[in-house]
C-alpha cells in the first residue's frame, strides 16, 4: 500500500491527473451543466456535481497510471 501511495502522489502523476481533470471536467461540465451555467441557475447541489465531474477523471487517471506503473514494474 505504501508504494501505491507513493506512486500516486508523484509529481508526474499527480500533474498528468490534474491536466486530464482539467480537460475531461470542464468538458463534461459544458455537456452536463452548461445550459444551467449560461442562465445562472446554478445551486448548491449542482456545484456539488460539478466538483465530482473534476474529481472523478483525477482519480480515473491516478488510478490508471499507477497500475500502468505497476505492471511495467513486476
Amino acid at each position: 500500500m505504501r508504494d501505491w501511495l507513493r506512486l500516486a502522489f508523484a509529481r508526474a502523476i499527480v500533474c498528468r491527473g490534474l491536466i486530464y481533470s482539467v480537460v475531461v471536467g470542464t468538458v463534461l461540465t459544458a455537456i452536463n451543466h452548461g445550459d444551467s451555467i449560461l442562465y445562472g441557475q446554478v445551486g448548491s447541489p449542482d456545484l456539488f456535481k460539478i466538483g465530482l465531474t473534476y474529481v472523478v477523471p483525477y482519480v480515473v487517471a491516478t488510478l490508471s497510471s499507477v497500475a500502468a506503473l505497476n505492471s511495467r514494474v513486476k
